[in-house]
C-alpha cells in the first residue's frame, strides 16, 4: 500500500487550513488558521521557513500555486483575493477586484493559469482573468442559481468548464468562458453551449449534506463529490448516471482521483481511504491507506497514559487519545503531487498542523480493484 514521509516545518504546529506547492516540489506554502501565509524552502534535506505573505487581515482560506506561471493566488475571509508575483527577491501581492459582501471560501486556478475561481458566502462565484489594458485581476460573477455559501470548486481540463458544491446540498458544472479572453472549446459530454455562467447540470444530494469538495476525473468525464452526510457521489458524464455511496464514516471534507477508475477522500476520520469501481459504475470502498503501528508501550508512557485518563474521567485503555493514523485531527486538504505511470504521489493537511507526502503505488490500486471484481462474482 502507500508510503508517507511526515515534512518536518519548523514552528508548524497548530491547524492548517490549506496548502499548495510550487513546480518543483521545494517549496511548500500553506495557511496556518490565521491571516498569514508562510512559505517553506527545502534546502538540501532540511525545510525552513522562507517568507510570510500578510497583506490580508483575517483568516487566509484557500490558495493555490500556479506551477508554470509560478504566481500564488490567495483568499480570505477580509473578502479580498490577492495574487502574488515573485519579483526580484520577494512575493509582491496585487488586489483583485472580486465585488462580494461576503467571506472568500475557495480558490483555484484553471489549468491554463490565465483564470482562477473564487467561492465566497455571498452564493457567487467569481471568475477571475486578467486585463491587460488596465493592467488589473477582474472577475465576473456566476450568481444562478447558486442559494448558498460556495465550499469548493474545480476546473475542468479544458479550463472552461467549472464545477462547485455549496452548503446548499447542490453540486452543479457551469461554464466559466470569458468571451473575447478564451480560445473558442471543443464540445464536450457534458455541453455543447459555452454561455459564460450557463448551468450545465445540477446534481442534488438527496440525503442532504454540505458540499465540501468537489473533483473532476484526470479525463473531465467525470465528477466526485463528498457531503457533510458521509456521502459520496460520483457522475458519469458519458453515461448520464450518477452513483452515490452512503458511508459508515465521519464526513469527507477533500476528494480527488487517483485514477479513472480509483478515489481518494479524506475528512473527519483522520486518514485517507481508497474507494474503486470495476466497471465505471458500481463503486465500493477498498480501504483505508493509512493504518500506523503503535509503537510499544514503556512504563513512562503507560504512566502518561493513565494520568491522562484520569485528567479526563476516562476508565478504559480503549479510548487512547493516540489515534491508529499518521494525522491525529481531521484532514482538510489534499494535494496531488505527481502522477507517473506507476505511481501517485499526493499530501495531505489538516487541523493537526501536520504535512503528510503519501506514495501510492498504481499497481497497488490495480491489484485491489482486480480483488474487488473477483470478490463481487
Amino acid at each position: 500500500m502507500a508510503t508517507f514521509t511526515e515534512l518536518n516545518l519548523p514552528g508548524n504546529n497548530i491547524s492548517i487550513t490549506s496548502h499548495s506547492w510550487n513546480k518543483e516540489r521545494n517549496k511548500i506554502a500553506l495557511c496556518p488558521n490565521n491571516n498569514e501565509v508562510h512559505i517553506f524552502e527545502k534546502v538540501d534535506s532540511e525545510w525552513t521557513l522562507a517568507t510570510i505573505l500578510k497583506e490580508h487581515d483575517k483568516l487566509v482560506t484557500g490558495i493555490d500555486w500556479a506551477p508554470n506561471t509560478n504566481r500564488i493566488v490567495t483568499c480570505s475571509q477580509d473578502r479580498n483575493a490577492y495574487v502574488w508575483n515573485f519579483d526580484g527577491n520577494q512575493w509582491k501581492p496585487t488586489l483583485v477586484l472580486l465585488r462580494i459582501n461576503r467571506a472568500a471560501t475557495c480558490v483555484k486556478w484553471c489549468p491554463s493559469e490565465e483564470k482562477f475561481a473564487v467561492g465566497c458566502g455571498a452564493r457567487l462565484i467569481s471568475v477571475c482573468y486578467f486585463e491587460k489594458d488596465n493592467d488589473w485581476w477582474i472577475s465576473k460573477h456566476i450568481k444562478k442559481p447558486i442559494r448558498s455559501t460556495v465550499l469548493s470548486v474545480d476546473w475542468h481540463p479544458d479550463s472552461v468548464l467549472l464545477a462547485a458544491g455549496a452548503s446548499d446540498m447542490k453540486a452543479r458544472v457551469f461554464s466559466a468562458l470569458v468571451k473575447d479572453y478564451d480560445p473558442s472549446p471543443s464540445a464536450t459530454p457534458w455541453t455543447e453551449t459555452f454561455a459564460f455562467g450557463s448551468l450545465n447540470i445540477e446534481l442534488g444530494n438527496e440525503h442532504g449534506g454540505w458540499i465540501h469538495s468537489i473533483s473532476f476525473s484526470p479525463s473531465g468525464n467525470s465528477l466526485a463529490f463528498v457531503g457533510h452526510d458521509s456521502t459520496l457521489t460520483i457522475y458519469n458524464s458519458n453515461t448520464k448516471k450518477s452513483s452515490i455511496l452512503k458511508t459508515p464514516f465521519l464526513p469527507y471534507l477533500c476528494v480527488f482521483w487517483l485514477s479513472e477508475s480509483s478515489i481518494i477522500c479524506a475528512g473527519f476520520d483522520c486518514s485517507p481511504m481508497l474507494y474503486a469501481t470495476t466497471n465505471a459504475e458500481d463503486w465500493s470502498f477498498i480501504s483505508k491507506i493509512d493504518q500506523k503501528q503503535k509503537k510499544a508501550m514503556s512504563s513512562n508512557s503507560a504512566m502518561n497514559m493513565f494520568k491522562q485518563m484520569d485528567s479526563r474521567a476516562q476508565q478504559s485503555e480503549s479510548s487512547d487519545a493516540d489515534l491508529n493514523s499518521v494525522h491525529q485531527n481531521a484532514i482538510t486538504c489534499t494535494r496531488v503531487i505527481e502522477r507517473t505511470p506507476s505511481i501517485v504521489k499526493f499530501s495531505t493537511s489538516g487541523l493537526d498542523g501536520k504535512i503528510v507526502v503519501w506514495d501510492f503505488p498504481i499497481s497497488s490500486s490495480e491489484e485491489l480493484i482486480k480483488n474487488l471484481s473477483i470478490n463481487s462474482k
